[in-house]
């Protein structure tokens, strides 16, 4: 038993060495979140939830998976759009004076 687990964590840290987080590791996680699976995202090198869009970072290859550090996937354009919005929208600037 005590070889078998060995084993595993050996081969498993062969894998992270190359894409950040072992496949087996990968195919166990689930989102803290919703409780979904999640994907290995390479660009980003952190583990995405879709069904929430929230992306859980990888750090020295270990998953940080406390929800503080999830980050919301998307929240830079949402910001950008409801900026743009509201300098096109008259009746938001007479609720800002």
């Amino acid at each position: 038993m005590v070889k078998a687990s060995f084993a595993l964590l050996k081969s498993a840290a062969a894998a992270a060495a190359s894409t950040g987080v072992a496949k087996s590791l990968s195919e166990i996680l689930v989102c803290p979140l919703s409780k979904q699976p999640l994907r290995f995202c390479e660009e980003t090198n952190s583990l995405v939830s879709d069904a929430i869009g929230v992306s859980f970072p990888i750090k020295n290859g270990i998953p940080c998976l406390a929800p503080k550090d999830g980050k919301i996937l998307g929240s830079d354009a949402d910001d950008d759009r409801t900026k743009s919005d509201d300098a096109a929208d008259p009746a938001s600037a007479n609720r800002d004076s």
